[in-house]
């Protein structure tokens, strides 16, 4: 395989480093996630199922670019490049776990809303349509970049040391905005101010109060989905301003560098405000710390 010096910049290793440990802090958190709805029965409710889906959908993103900036770290600390051949598969499951994540939140915004706009409808509230809707945003996911294993878009960025689309002006990379961010952001924005708009107009009228409080309720959750959307429009607000700078100037040489640290510090905020916004979560891990306080350990 044949290998070429690059220059190597002074910061290159405190970022990728950096990075890295933003990233693995994120897994982490996501297979502690993962565990406490496992292995605590009271978690294992439709809402937790749909929590769980985006946690999984985050642990397979985060092992996907982990392992981008881990060789990335090996090549800067050999100062060398190589373009491997599981590269441009890499970033294919990069791009299709990224998506899978993002419409994750929007699963969890339209069972909510469709609980209270529509609570007749019991076959929603069925564990088994849920997983099906789970699939099918898993199959969209993973559809959504597939063109890009075949038709050459994928390459390998030699002076970031990273297999991505090129920024510029080009179908490829607006079709993947749109589908990766554009459509799930813009689906929850219009759900939450549906919700918005229906519990202003019950608030009105002669209504339960039943009705009113829980949806309500359901309203502050959606807008808590808001608030993670928001983090992650953070990832995608650096890379919107790169795509546009694209269209008319040329890139900073180091620009996915400079996205990444973005990123990785945006995907780990959206994580640990996830594990803080989800009850069930917080109550089953101080159940885990209590039971682990009051283990006597026999001397």
């Amino acid at each position: 395989m044949n290998s070429s010096i690059i220059n190597i910049e002074s910061w290159f290793i405190p970022i990728d480093i950096i990075i890295t440990t933003f990233t693995t802090i994120a897994i982490g958190l996501t297979i502690l996630c993962l565990c406490l709805i496992l292995f605590d029965k009271t978690c294992h409710t439709i809402h937790m199922l749909l929590v769980a889906n985006s946690c999984l959908t985050a642990f397979l993103f985060g092992c996907a670019m982990l392992s981008s900036f881990i060789i990335m770290l090996i090549n800067d600390l050999k100062q060398i490049y190589y373009p491997d051949s599981y590269c441009i598969f890499q970033a294919y499951i990069s791009y299709a776990t990224c998506a899978a994540f993002n419409y994750s939140f929007v699963l969890q915004a339209l069972y909510r809303f469709i609980l209270i706009m529509y609570p007749r409808i019991l076959f929603w509230q069925k564990r088994q349509i849920q997983m099906l809707c789970i699939c099918k945003s898993w199959i969209l996911g993973f559809v959504c970049p597939i063109m890009f294993l075949f038709n050459n878009g994928i390459v390998y960025n030699y002076d970031n040391q990273v297999c991505q689309l090129p920024l510029r002006f080009s179908f490829s990379v607006i079709y993947i905005s749109f589908t990766v961010y554009g459509i799930p952001v813009t689906l929850i924005i219009f759900i939450y101010f549906k919700l918005l708009r229906y519990v202003q107009e019950t608030s009105k009228n002669v209504a339960s109060i039943n009705v009113l409080s829980r949806a309500r309720r359901e309203l502050k959750m959606i807008r808590k989905i808001v608030i993670l959307i928001s983090i992650l429009i953070g990832v995608g607000f650096v890379y919107a301003i790169f795509i546009i700078m694209s269209f008319f100037n040329s890139l900073p040489k180091y620009h996915f560098r400079i996205a990444y640290v973005f990123g990785s510090s945006s995907f780990l905020l959206v994580i640990m405000t996830l594990f803080q916004f989800t009850d069930p979560l917080k109550i089953s891990l101080r159940k885990v710390i209590n039971i682990q306080s009051n283990t006597i350990v026999p001397t």
